[in-house]
């Protein structure tokens, strides 16, 4: 697993080659955990029996393909969304906020906590800070379960990483306009990611102070936001979603401060986990407990949720998401206006979570060239990196600008995503349209 670059902005922040190694590569105990769920040796806490059917089926014990859930609760526009969104910024899905990506143009490397988009499951809780505790527990402790307060935490030795955090549904919509299949879930465009400085405490100095056992093979960190309970009346408890022991002891924080200042109530107050370069989901929000077990654990959020399902995968679906993807994007609004015989200096994002970018291409012929963009700062995987491009349009009516990002892995942009039925992980190119006015 490659380790994620620590911040060098806070002089509190130390290297990272001092965090624990990795036990097991993802894939490998990807492999294990399922292995030890057909054989009955996991277990599912706080699943309905009802539900068992589908986790069984995600595990490949059934033929079928998992049943799909059934959709929220119809909410008014931005309900439970604590910060102001205005229009200007956000594009509203519900119970979440879409930051248009077109406003981060003026905004810096990080996104501020103003303009970072929402991903509510439920509504943003208001938590009092003083009276809050993180409870860990659990089979894979040495001992008795622990508590640890706020203060306790600004005890242990404090870390800043600059990370994104980013839903594995960004850029969905794409799937439809683009590929003609459409995935189900929240429409995003490109706007369900932001990138901050967050600072908190290593989660690996946590556990060990906790007594993490040896035989520890997974946490399950567990929310504080209200359950999940979709139009049919299911209830799927407390988002909470279970990790590997390695990825834990890796790069993983606990979150008290975001840009230099405490979480804001949307974004996790008074404490979250942060999982960088891995799926959103991963980073839990409001954090009230994390369970350790000697046994590979199992929520809805990675049977039912956040594993590919469809043509191109067997009826067991993926493995549970872990990384994201790699992305580019315009900081341009869609379909925009733009002056024919005019220079243009065309701005945007690129990032991946398995290399630093590289390079940068943008086409303005639909793909059939491509030219180098210039990037304006060092690549960092886990983060993104800025680019601009000159642009003479010379010709009018309809056209439409792609970029392409390469990372430090080799990885590039391909032309379409293999599709799955709830959209997660689009990473093709994107066909960003204009409009040339003469």
């Amino acid at each position: 697993m490659t380790r994620h670059t620590e911040s060098s902005e806070s002089a509190e922040s130390t290297d990272s080659s001092e965090s624990s190694e990795p036990t097991e590569s993802e894939a490998s105990y990807d492999r294990h955990r399922l292995r030890q769920w057909a054989a009955g040796r996991a277990r599912a806490e706080g699943v309905a029996r009802r539900d068992l059917l589908r986790l069984v089926a995600a595990a490949g014990l059934a033929s079928t393909v998992p049943v799909a859930l059934s959709a929220p609760r119809a909410a008014a526009a931005g309900p439970g969304i604590v910060k102001p969104l205005p229009p200007e910024w956000f594009i509203i899905h519900g119970t979440n906020a879409e930051a248009r990506f077109e406003s981060f143009a003026d905004t810096g490397y990080t996104t501020p906590a103003a303009r970072f988009f929402v991903r509510n499951h439920t509504t943003t809780p208001r938590i009092d800070a003083a009276s809050w505790k993180l409870n860990i527990w659990g089979d894979g402790l040495t001992g008795r379960a622990r508590e640890f307060t706020l203060a306790d935490l600004r005890r242990f030795k404090p870390v800043t990483r600059t990370a994104f955090v980013e839903c594995a549904g960004n850029a969905r919509s794409f799937f439809a306009t683009q590929q003609g299949r459409a995935g189900s879930g929240t429409p995003w465009t490109t706007g369900a990611i932001g990138v901050a400085h967050w600072r908190g405490v290593r989660l690996s100095d946590v556990l060990q102070k906790a007594g993490l056992s040896r035989r520890a093979v997974d946490i399950m960190p567990r929310g504080l936001d209200d359950e999940y309970v979709t139009s049919d009346g299911t209830s799927y408890g407390r988002v909470r979603r279970p990790m590997p022991v390695s990825k834990a002891l890796d790069d993983v924080i606990l979150a008290y401060e975001m840009n230099g200042s405490p979480l804001p109530p949307d974004h996790g107050y008074p404490v979250r986990l942060l999982a960088p370069s891995w799926v959103g989901i991963s980073s839990i929000k409001w954090l009230g407990d994390i369970e350790v077990s000697t046994e590979p654990l199992y929520s809805p959020w990675n049977t039912d949720f956040y594993r590919l399902f469809g043509d191109a995968y067997p009826a067991e679906g993926s493995a549970p998401l872990t990384r994201q993807t790699i992305k580019s994007a315009f900081e341009l609004p869609w379909n925009a206006d733009l002056s024919a015989h005019t220079r243009h200096r065309l701005t945007g994002r690129a990032w991946s979570a398995g290399g630093a970018i590289t390079r940068v291409e943008v086409s303005a012929d639909g793909g059939a060239s491509w030219r180098a963009a210039r990037l304006h700062d060092r690549g960092q995987e886990g983060s993104w990196t800025r680019w601009s491009f000159p642009w003479k349009p010379t010709r009018t009516g309809p056209a439409e600008l792609l970029s392409r990002a390469t990372d430090s892995a080799g990885r590039t942009q391909p032309a379409t995503t293999v599709h799955n039925t709830q959209g997660y992980l689009f990473g093709a190119v994107i066909r960003h349209a204009v409009t040339v006015s003469g």
